[in-house]
Formats: structure tokens, C-alpha cells, sequence
């Protein structure tokens, strides 16, 4: 469960650059650019809601484990909520809701009515800034997170993105929870339409796919709420 804490600017590109398309200027592109780029898209960043298919692999059995649903995330003042969804595990039914909201993580099963609540305390900027990675981040909130790295321009369903690599800036998170974040980002709307979180040592990985995505529609609060049934054991941690 501590691996789902994880799963916890200025207008510096000339417009006229950027309106001429960024698939022209691919061979063009650097990491200032890629970064200026996204803080152009992130001041308008408002909310996204997409199809997530969360593919877990596992090393020490070359297993692959499938799961789909939903996601969604919204800028709320200088924070964020975000919530997914995930209504398959390879193929069939099982429910599982997670919702980040106020500083507070929860981690919902309704099969088995166990609620598990995290609090970010005072690291509460540092989980907004990790959760919002690739999703409306500005570059100052990467690179305050992360050691950046520019892996060139890739199309992701034909949508042109900048590849980036990311390594946590935080010994602790390196050592226990994810070694680096590679992010597939389309710079005009600053979302990411694929991650892959590697995990320290096992060789293990999270490979996230987002489709179907609507940005920007003003998602209603309804979205980023929890519904618990009555008898669901709540722990707190």
C-alpha cells in the first residue's frame, strides 16, 4: 500500500514558436524547451478524466497483471484531488477506489469493506507536487521532485509527446518505492498519455495508459467523493 502514497508557471515559450506545431520542431526540441513548453500548457491546466489501464508487472515470475478504469484529476487553488476508479483486475469484476483529497489518501475496497486512510501531514506539498507529475505540473514542481531527463519526441497514438525520465530527488523514495518515472507527455495540454514507475531492486513496474481523455470540462465535485458503506472497517495510518 505504500507504493499507492506514490501513485500520491510562467508563460516562458514565445507563442508564436509554439502555435507553429510541435511536430515540426521535434528534432528541434531540448529539455528547456520541453519544460517551457509545459509550463505554457500547464497555466491553463484545469482538470482531466480519462480511461487508465494499469499494467503491473511482476519480475520474479514474468507475470503481467491488468487492471481498468477510471481516472480523474483537478487543480483546486494551489492544491489538487485526484480519483481513480478501477473497476477490472485481469478481466474480471473488482472494484477498488482511490481518491486524494485535503492531504488525506484513501484506498477503498468494497468487496471486502476495508477503508485505509493516509494523511501527508506536513509533506502535503510534496505529495501534490508527485501526485500532479505529468498531469498539469509545472517545471519548477518537476524539478523540485525530480532529476529530469529529456528522452526525445515519440507519437502516442499519433499525438506527438515529449519522453522524460525521471528520478526521485529523495534518497528514501529512491531506495523504497520507485527507482525512476518515465512520462510520456503531450505538451500541448501537459497530461501524460502513458507513465511506467519502476520499482527499486525487484524489477518489478507499473506501466499506466490514459485514453478516452476530456480536459479541461469543468469536472463536477461528485467525482471526488467517497461513498463508504455502512459497516466498512476505516483504519488510519
Amino acid at each position: 500500500m505504500n507504493k499507492i502514497k506514490l501513485q500520491v508557471a510562467a508563460l516562458a515559450l514565445a507563442a508564436g514558436w509554439f502555435t507553429t506545431g510541435l511536430a515540426a520542431h521535434a528534432q528541434k526540441m531540448d529539455l528547456q524547451k520541453v519544460l517551457a513548453a509545459m509550463d505554457a500548457s500547464s497555466a491553463k491546466f484545469k482538470d482531466v478524466q480519462a480511461n487508465v489501464t494499469v499494467d503491473l508487472y511482476t519480475a520474479v515470475v514474468q507475470a503481467h497483471e491488468i487492471q481498468t478504469g477510471t481516472t480523474a484529476l483537478r487543480r483546486v487553488g494551489k492544491g489538487l484531488e485526484m480519483a481513480i476508479h478501477l473497476k477490472t483486475d485481469d478481466g474480471q469484476p473488482a472494484e477498488k477506489f482511490v481518491l486524494y483529497k485535503n492531504g488525506n489518501l484513501y484506498y477503498y475496497q468494497p468487496a471486502v469493506k476495508q477503508e485505509t486512510i493516509f494523511s501527508a501531514g506536513a509533506n502535503r506539498s510534496q505529495w501534490d507536487a508527485m501526485l500532479a507529475t505529468g498531469f498539469g505540473a509545472t517545471s519548477q514542481e518537476l524539478n523540485d521532485a525530480w532529476t529530469v531527463t529529456f528522452q526525445g519526441m515519440e507519437k502516442i497514438d499519433g499525438i506527438e509527446t515529449a519522453k522524460l525520465d525521471l528520478v526521485p530527488k529523495q534518497q528514501n523514495v529512491r531506495d523504497n518505492y520507485v527507482s525512476h518515472l518515465t512520462i510520456w507527455v503531450d505538451l500541448n495540454r501537459d497530461i501524460s498519455l502513458k507513465q511506467v514507475m519502476y520499482m527499486p531492486s525487484s524489477g518489478d513496474s507499473k506501466t499506466m495508459t490514459y485514453s478516452g481523455i476530456r480536459y479541461n470540462t469543468r469536472l463536477p465535485g461528485s467525482l471526488f467523493e467517497l461513498h463508504v458503506a455502512r459497516g466498512t472497517h476505516v483504519q488510519k495510518r
